[in-house]
């Protein structure tokens, strides 16, 4: 059978290359073309855009690409027409998933969609347009399946990919990781700052003016594969600061505490139980129309499915010097330290295990099987 496949982002990537590879199990004869990255193409099918050439980020910087992701979103509709696939997988990646599945749906393509667009963040009213074009929606946080059914629309919880991701590591060890890497004895502070120009610009200089502060640790930027370290170099300047490109999971299975950007490496970091402090700082505009369609307490995802404060957030104007120093010495302190490790434990109870590529791959093949009796 035939399956196009359309994801944004290393995390889409990540998610995307899992669920082939449980595709190919369940079907053999499966021949995938995908929007996606370097982890899907390493699974084989047929790679027609990465999404480096998709990445932008903010109300701003969406609206001054707008010619070019309207081209994209053309090609897109006219290689799915050529392709004539059983089924369309969207993964994350709302705002150009979306506008490609209304018209699958209009064209009568099978529409599934494999971690749900964040309508429970902000405009909530984009459920009657996933009801609309989306056949079947599989979930990965425990709080989205009440979500929807309190707006009439039945979803699949599957428990979330990123366990299978970091149980499935290759762990290195210790003395290797340093050697390999060229990192001292000393214990390690991560900076994780996400994929985008904009986040890095903005927050990696203030992380960095902590380093001469805490002299008894290094710190640790983890590199987007999306980024040169050229980029990172300009910022850098001449402070004594480890770089790991591309290989996160590596960093977080050997820091000691981290400072992370919002989104999914809050998650990533807290399933590798490091002690953390999110942070976020964008454009002025974005962060202020944000703040008026965002009806979240919280950014970060160990916060959201905890429904409280686990992890500290600087936000915005709280995202200072200041405040950076003392969240940061909060989580270096040993009795802070064993009570985030027991919310840890418990967030990851919630989030149902290990198998979630699995489960959904067997469905959507399944259903497929089914259509054709």
């Amino acid at each position: 059978m035939k399956y196009y496949i359309i994801a944004g982002e290393a995390s889409g990537d990540l998610h995307g290359a899992n669920l082939m590879k449980s595709i190919y199990v369940q079907d053999k004869g499966a021949e995938i073309r995908f929007w996606g990255g370097d982890l899907m193409q390493a699974e084989g099918g047929t790679l027609v855009t990465h999404y480096k050439e998709r990445a932008f980020m903010g109300f701003i910087e969406v609206l001054l690409n707008l010619p070019k992701i309207v081209g994209f979103i053309k090609f897109c509709k006219k290689d799915i027409f050529q392709f004539q696939p059983d089924v369309v997988i969207f993964i994350d990646n709302s705002g150009f998933n979306l506008r490609i599945a209304k018209w699958a749906k209009a064209q009568n393509f099978r529409t599934n969609y494999y971690i749900s667009p964040q309508v429970w963040a902000s405009r909530a009213g984009r459920v009657k347009e996933i009801k609309r074009d989306i056949d079947k929606l599989y979930v990965i946080l425990p709080f989205e399946k009440d979500f929807y059914h309190k707006r009439d629309y039945q979803v699949e919880f599957v428990g979330h990919p990123l366990i299978d991701a970091i149980a499935d590591r290759t762990q290195m060890e210790d003395a290797v990781f340093r050697e390999t890497y060229q990192l001292n004895n000393k214990r390690i502070i991560a900076l994780l700052l996400g994929s985008r120009k904009q986040e890095i610009t903005k927050m990696l200089s203030l992380m960095l003016s902590l380093v001469d502060e805490f002299p008894e640790y290094q710190f640790v930027i983890a590199g987007a594969p999306s980024q040169d370290f050229s980029f990172y170099k300009q910022i850098i300047g001449d402070q004594k600061v480890g770089f790991i490109n591309n290989k996160t999971y590596d960093l977080l299975s050997f820091s000691y505490a981290a400072l992370v950007g919002s989104g999914t490496a809050t998650l990533e970091t807290a399933l590798f139980k490091v002690p953390q402090v999110v942070c976020y700082k964008g454009s002025a505009i974005s962060y202020q129309i944000a703040k008026r369609i965002v009806t979240l307490k919280f950014i970060s995802l160990v916060n959201l499915i905890m429904n409280r404060e686990v992890v500290k957030e600087l936000i915005q104007n709280d995202f200072t010097k200041k405040k950076l120093r003392a969240a940061l010495v909060e989580i270096l302190n040993p009795t802070h330290r064993e009570q985030l490790f027991s919310e840890y434990y418990e967030l990851e109870t919630l989030l149902g295990g290990k198998g979630a590529s699995e489960r959904v791959a067997k469905q959507i093949v399944a259903d497929l099987k089914a259509s054709e009796n």
